[in-house]
């Protein structure tokens, strides 16, 4: 396999990785306690390509809300509120971060394409 073409491959997948870590930071922002989760890429092996260096969680506090939560006492209810942390999952960070991803996956897609014609041109010229 080409160098290049391998080296977008790899970056191919670690995209993937931060796409799906972003989602599930999607899907978990209603979940409280929930702290968002992050990818960090690095160069790959040689100075080239693209991969997962780490994927670690933000920990910043989430928003506290206050929870009505009634209880039944022995005169009637009461009522009695629990501080909840809810997410910290930043809905505009996530969708900036899944353009962004969906940006390098795109190029990386095109350098594979153009890399393929060009082997395909040169292959053409030799025959």
């Amino acid at each position: 396999m080409i160098e290049g073409v391998s080296s977008n491959i790899q970056a191919l997948s670690a995209i993937g990785v931060s796409q799906a870590v972003t989602a599930n930071n999607v899907a978990n922002v209603n979940t409280d306690g929930y702290q968002t989760a992050r990818v960090t890429l690095e160069t790959g092996q040689g100075g080239t390509g693209v991969s997962v260096q780490e994927v670690a969680r933000d920990q910043t506090p989430g928003p506290v809300y206050f929870e009505n939560r009634p209880e039944e006492t022995e005169d009637g209810v009461s009522q009695s509120y629990t501080a909840v942390e809810a997410s910290n999952v930043d809905l505009p960070v996530q969708m900036v971060r899944m353009l962004l991803d969906h940006n390098a996956y795109s190029a990386n897609i095109a350098a594979i394409r153009t890399q393929d014609e060009l082997v395909g041109s040169v292959l053409d010229m030799t025959a």
